[in-house]
């Protein structure tokens, strides 16, 4: 029964379920980067080139077997994921911006010289 306790306590820890809903959410985000990639800055952006090198779709693009079509797809695709998360990131770092601490007052050195100082005056 310990082996199980252990496992459950594993398993559903905040970190373990974060990471999963990370993955869930990176795996849908990397499909609609490939639509982005495949569907609008192809036909948009690389169209001209591509109707010249005689090729109908990015990926199907190669040059004596080399698929460099493949290749820059996945480079193009990281690119836009690149500067998604780093948006993201910052975005993320504006809102969780740590509040600025109150200004420091005076150092307990300091007030036990003030207060040394009141006494010597009376």
């Amino acid at each position: 029964m310990g082996f199980v306790k252990e496992f459950k306590a594993f398993a559903f820890k905040g970190n373990v379920i974060d990471l999963a809903v990370g993955v869930i959410i990176g795996a849908a985000f990397g499909k609609i980067v490939s639509s982005l990639v495949e569907d609008v800055i192809t036909p948009l952006l690389l169209n001209p080139v591509m109707k010249a090198a005689g090729v109908d779709k990015l990926e199907n693009w190669s040059v004596d077997g080399v698929l460099w079509g493949k290749f820059l797809a996945a480079v193009i695709s990281f690119f836009a994921i690149a500067f998604v998360v780093f948006w993201l990131v910052k975005v993320a770092n504006k809102v969780n911006k740590p509040a600025e601490a109150a200004p420091a007052g005076p150092s307990q050195e300091e007030l036990l010289a003030e207060i040394r100082d009141l006494l010597k005056n009376k």
